[in-house]
């Protein structure tokens, strides 16, 4: 029965991932061009703010509130994003849902372990359930997306979230345990403690940051770099002398940590140029359509999971140094690979790349987010889990901003050559950091055993 509670879990990563096969359309649709990139970016960099938020307002108001309220925003921006008259009002959509989407998941944990609770049942099948949940839906969104897409045009990806909402928000009117009354003075204090002024400056920093790497492409605003620069000072100063800060970057003194959210943000950075860049080319130079790019995308989400069921086998043996390597040479290969497609090769071809390309991700992943628990000090675990989130979603900002400036508003065979160079580059780049260490981990074995 807990399963159904926590069912909005699965609007965030649908969400960030159903996008990738709309973008063809709603470029054409509103003549735009690389400002599309922020209806990726606006999404991941509201998730970012959002999902530490409303953790602590779950804790204080209640996750059964929470996780309603941001249904509701998500089922309104959904509905309004189909008649948005121009680019900058479907971005400002998405930045609602992104609002709305990052309150389920610490509101579903926190659902379910009390449901759990109270049935006196062991809650960790159905945590582990969600988090291969939402794997699989980050997987399966291009594929989605693209049946969605082919039938109802790219407003279809919005249109589908209205009765997600409705199915999330019954289940948990039926089966969500009552929240607890809680005190006004706790509810204050939780709104002094979540940093609103590290959240905007935070905002302010990668917005400018993004609004910078995406003007490269035509006329660069340096002042914007300046100002992201300033941002990210404060940002730091900030997370420095704030009692609780949106960012506690003081775990960055941890250099076993700092490499792990470093190495996070390239790895996704490569991911996400793939993940997003290649349905565009499939859908306008292989001319497929967004149904087409969506079921030749769908082998790439299959071995995906296979890849992640695999690594965790792996990980139990050898550790998360393996992972690593196997992650970033395959993923530096991939990229090579995606230096060879044309607008006339065979689907099966295709088909073949991507199944090459779904590999990765599942080592990368689990060698990362175990990677964070083994150098995280217990005590400060949640925060560490925090960062690397926010690592993640810088990730796919670079990502989007990587893709706008090397393939531009309409992706051709040159596009997709460069962009699988440049990931080739900074996976090879992973893969010398993976060998040296595994090189350090062996010295350290040697030692202990002299």
């Amino acid at each position: 029965m807990v399963g159904p509670i926590a069912f909005g879990t699965i609007l965030q990563p649908l969400n960030s991932s159903m996008i990738a096969v709309a973008l063809v359309g709603i470029q054409e649709h509103f003549g735009a061009g690389p400002a599309t990139a922020w209806l990726v970016s606006g999404l991941y960099l509201a998730t970012a703010v959002a999902a530490p938020a409303a953790g602590r307002l779950a804790d204080t108001l209640g996750p059964r509130k929470v996780s309603l309220a941001g249904l509701a925003l998500v089922a309104l921006a959904s509905l309004a994003a189909p008649f948005a008259p121009s680019v900058g009002a479907l971005v400002a959509c998405r930045v609602v849902i992104g609002i709305g989407t990052a309150a389920q998941y610490p509101c579903g944990l926190a659902m379910v372990r009390r449901a759990a609770d109270r049935m006196r049942a062991d809650s960790h099948n159905a945590l582990a359930a969600l988090t291969v949940c939402s794997q699989v839906m980050v997987a399966l969104g291009p594929t989605l997306g693209g049946v969605l897409v082919g039938g109802f045009g790219w407003s279809g990806i919005f249109w589908a979230n209205v009765p997600l909402t409705v199915i999330g928000a019954a289940a948990i009117l039926l089966w969500a345990p009552t929240d607890p009354a809680r005190e006004g003075s706790a509810l204050r204090r939780t709104v002094a403690e979540l940093d609103l002024p590290g959240m905007l400056l935070f905002v302010a920093a990668m917005g400018l940051l993004m609004y910078w790497l995406l003007s490269l492409a035509r006329t660069p605003y340096w002042w914007a770099l300046g100002g992201a620069a300033a941002a990210g000072l404060c940002t730091v100063w900030r997370s420095l002398r704030a009692p609780v800060p949106f960012l506690d970057l003081r775990l960055l003194s941890n250099r076993a940590l700092s490499f792990t959210y470093v190495r996070t943000i390239a790895t996704y950075t490569a991911y996400y140029g793939i993940f997003y860049g290649l349905p565009q080319w499939l859908e306008e130079s292989r001319d497929l359509g967004a149904s087409g790019a969506g079921l030749v995308m769908l082998p790439l989400a299959l071995m995906g999971i296979v890849s992640t069921l695999t690594a965790t086998r792996v990980q139990k043996r050898r550790g998360p140094g393996p992972l690593l390597l196997i992650g970033s040479v395959v993923l530096a290969a991939g990229g090579l690979l995606l230096t060879l497609p044309t607008g006339s090769s065979p689907v099966w071809l295709l088909v073949l790349l991507c199944l090459v390309l779904g590999i990765p991700n599942g080592y990368n992943s689990m060698a990362n987010q175990n990677a964070v628990y083994q150098a995280a000090p217990a005590a400060q675990a949640g925060a560490a889990g925090g960062l690397y989130r926010t690592a993640q979603y810088v990730g796919a900002n670079l990502a989007a901003a990587m893709l706008a400036l090397l393939i531009g508003s309409h992706s051709t065979d040159g596009g997709l050559h460069r962009a699988g160079l440049a990931i080739a580059v900074i996976s090879g780049c992973l893969a010398v950091a993976a060998v040296g260490g595994l090189r350090r981990g062996r010295g350290v074995v040697r030692g202990r055993g002299a």
